[in-house]
C-alpha cells in the first residue's frame, strides 16, 4: 500500500519520474522532436539536447516539479497521502517539518495540473446535486476572515458561498463524475448531459425542477423519484448511488476544513484521481498519479 522504495533517495524518485515521463521516448518540451540525445546530468536527473532547436532540459523541465527547491520524493510522499489516504495539509506539514503554504502550495499546484474530466455518457444515467460550503477562507492575516452565514437551509449558491456540485453516474460504463458549478440550474444540466452515445438517454433524477424541461426534449427520458413525497426508489429508478457519491465528496472535503470556492474545482479533479486509484498497489498508484499531473 505504502510505496517506500520511492521515498528512501532522490536518485529513486528520479528514476520513477524518468519512467513515467519518458514511457513513450524522450520528446522536447519546446519543439516536441525526438530528435534528443543524452546530455550530461543535472544533480540526479538526467540531461538532454535536442538536436532540433538546440534546447537542453531535464526530467523535470516544464513539469510541476521544476524550479522547486523541495525535493522529488518530498513532492511524492506529499502527493501520495493525500490522495491515498485524504491526509489534510496540517498533517502532511508536521510529518515532513516544512511550512504551512509551502505544503499548501504544493498540494494545491498538484491539483490545479489534473485535467479536467472528459464525460461522455452511454447510459443509463443518474444525476443529483449537492451544495457544498466553499466560502472565503481568510488564510493571511491580510483578508478578510471566513463568511459563516454557509448554515443557510435550503438550495445554495455560488454567489452565496455554497455552490452546487452535480454527480453523474453512467451506470452503461460505472464511469462516475464529480462536476462543480455555477448554478444548478437547466442550461447547466443540459451542458453535463450533452455528449450521450444513445439517442434517447435515459436520465434518473429526483423531483428537482430544474430536471423538468429534460421530459420535453426527444434526446432525453426522465424518470424519477420524488424524495419529498417519501419516494426513495421504484425499480432501477433512483439516485442511490449519486447520493452515496455525494457523501464519500464530503468526506473527500472534510479534513481540508471547508475549500475556498475558487480552489474547489482542483480539489475535486484529485478526488476524481483518487477513485481511479482505488485498489491499485502503492506503486502503481504513485505512478497513476504523477502521469495525471505530467
Amino acid at each position: 500500500m505504502f510505496p517506500i522504495s520511492r521515498f528512501v533517495s532522490e536518485s529513486a524518485a528520479a528514476d520513477l519520474l524518468q519512467q513515467v515521463r519518458w514511457r513513450d521516448g524522450v520528446e522536447c518540451p519546446r519543439c516536441r522532436s525526438d530528435l534528443t540525445v543524452r546530455n550530461g546530468s543535472y544533480r540526479v536527473y538526467q540531461r538532454y539536447l535536442c538536436k532540433n532547436c538546440g534546447r537542453t532540459f531535464n526530467d523535470k523541465t516544464d513539469t510541476i516539479f521544476a524550479h522547486s527547491k523541495l525535493s522529488l520524493k518530498e513532492w511524492y510522499f506529499t502527493i501520495y497521502v493525500f490522495l491515498r489516504f485524504n491526509t489534510s495539509i496540517r498533517q502532511i506539514e508536521a510529518e515532513l517539518d516544512l511550512s504551512y503554504r509551502t505544503v499548501r502550495w504544493r498540494v494545491e499546484c498538484f491539483a490545479r495540473a489534473l485535467d479536467a474530466p472528459s464525460i461522455t455518457l452511454s447510459g443509463p444515467v443518474e444525476i443529483d446535486e449537492v451544495y457544498v460550503s466553499a466560502g472565503l477562507k481568510g488564510r493571511e492575516r491580510d483578508q478578510e476572515s471566513r463568511s459563516r452565514g454557509l448554515a443557510t437551509r435550503g438550495r445554495g449558491s455560488y454567489d452565496g458561498d455554497k455552490p452546487p456540485v452535480f454527480t453523474l453516474v453512467d451506470r452503461g460504463s460505472d464511469h462516475r463524475y464529480v462536476v462543480p458549478a455555477k448554478s444548478a440550474d437547466e442550461s447547466t444540466i443540459r451542458l453535463l448531459l450533452a455528449d450521450h452515445d444513445e439517442e434517447s438517454l435515459t436520465v434518473y433524477t429526483d423531483g428537482f425542477r430544474a430536471y423538468e424541461p429534460l421530459e420535453e426534449d426527444d434526446a432525453f427520458t426522465r424518470k424519477y423519484v420524488i424524495h419529498g413525497d417519501g419516494e426513495y426508489a421504484d425499480g432501477d429508478i433512483h439516485v442511490n448511488t449519486c447520493e452515496s457519491h455525494a457523501s464519500l465528496t464530503r468526506r473527500w472535503l472534510s479534513p481540508h476544513r471547508g475549500v475556498s470556492k475558487d480552489k474547489l474545482t482542483p480539489y475535486l479533479r484529485a478526488f476524481q484521481l483518487r477513485r481511479e486509484l482505488y485498489r491499485k498497489p502503492g506503486d502503481q498508484a504513485l505512478k497513476h498519479a504523477l502521469d495525471a499531473a505530467l
